[in-house]
């Protein structure tokens, strides 16, 4: 019952903070107009307020507080998390270089990892887990300190890649706060089977919850045809949380790639198809999986619903399958994905000749 608490108390203090915050971007001109942008990712038309992370982070922020005890993990989650948004409100007024960001993320991920987030070991479906804590450091600062080499150094990889791997799926209305929120809450319902660091199993399910319900909350004024944009802060944001969840849960990092397999998949996909074109991985471009529906007829409603359903279908089968099993069935959504993304690209090689031919 305390975790419904949560998720409708977070829900309802990001639904309404999000009303002022739309009004505020206007007022401040912290928007995104189509016809004066020219970022090659933006789907939308017209005049857009951004800054979706702000009211997103507040409702997160104001229920931990409300029901969370803060220990020095949860507090690192929290500073790391406000720097995270002063920079996504930056980058929503200044357009902060990808190169900037990228450097501050692994800043502010080392800051968590500073608190004590990081990978003792991970699951290995052949075998034993695969131990990341044997060669560490412990000295005395205000009391004891370890530092996991190899887990700490895991841990800012795969924080990193949450971060900016989520953020590059937020292209259409409605598309990340769904899929985000219900990542979460199936994060969550795995987090009560094992935990380990500082921290209760109950805590992250907490934490969990509440990032769905803050998700939840701005869904309404995201989803097509939005109101406001969730801006890099809210899909900085969503990738963080989800990352630390995952970490938090002990050995779930394989399971956040299944949950995640499309916005992961269509992220590697991205990376290597900018390096082929020798464009820097770091630049945005029209070429992401929704971008391709978009090309093929769907429409933003259904682009969205296509990644909420996929979400719930593998945060289902996340709670079934074992090891092996995640594995191969991460495989066979990769396989689908990319056979589905070349279809849709030979489509359109064949409908441009058609259209040269004519």
């Amino acid at each position: 019952m305390e975790y419904v608490v949560v998720l409708v108390t977070s829900f309802l203090i990001s639904f309404i903070l999000t009303i002022p915050t739309i009004k505020i971007a206007k007022k401040f001109n912290i928007t995104t107009d189509s016809k004066k942008s020219t970022h090659p990712a933006h789907t939308h038309k017209g005049i857009i307020p951004r800054g979706g992370g702000i009211p997103i982070f507040l409702a997160f922020l104001i229920t931990v507080f409300l029901f969370v005890g803060v220990n020095k993990i949860v507090f690192g989650i929290l500073l790391a998390s406000s720097l995270l948004i002063i920079m996504g409100l930056l980058d929503d007024i200044y357009d902060i270089s990808a190169y900037y960001r990228f450097i501050a993320n692994l800043f502010i991920s080392g800051i968590v990892i500073g608190f004590g987030l990081g990978i003792p070991f991970i699951s290995n479906p052949f075998g034993d887990p695969i131990r990341l804590d044997q060669l560490q450091f412990v000295f005395n600062f205000y009391g004891e300190h370890r530092i996991l080499v190899w887990g700490d150094l895991i841990a800012l990889i795969w924080l990193t890649w949450t971060t900016n791997m989520i953020n590059w799926s937020k292209g259409i209305d409605g598309q990340l706060p769904g899929f985000v929120a219900i990542a979460a809450i199936f994060l969550g319902l795995l987090a009560q089977r094992f935990t380990g660091h500082d921290i209760t199993a109950s805590t992250v399910v907490l934490l969990s919850f509440i990032t769905a319900g803050a998700f939840l909350g701005f869904l309404p004024f995201n989803f097509y045809p939005q109101k406001i944009m969730p801006g890099y802060g809210g899909g900085s944001f969503a990738g963080f949380m989800l990352g630390i969840l995952s970490i938090l849960s002990f050995g779930k990092i394989g399971t956040a790639l299944l949950i995640l397999a499309i916005p992961s998949i269509d992220a590697v996909y991205s990376i290597l198809r900018r390096i082929k074109n020798k464009k820097s991985p770091f630049k945005a471009d029209w070429g992401h999986l929704h971008h391709r529906l978009l090309e093929i007829g769907w429409g933003r409603r259904r682009i969205a619903i296509f990644y909420w359903i996929i979400t719930f279908i593998l945060g289902v089968a996340s709670l079934y399958l074992k090891g092996i099993e995640k594995l191969i069935a991460f495989i066979t959504v990769g396989i689908a994905l990319l056979s589905f993304i070349f279809i849709i690209n030979e489509l359109k090689i064949i409908r441009q000749k058609n259209i040269n031919y004519e």
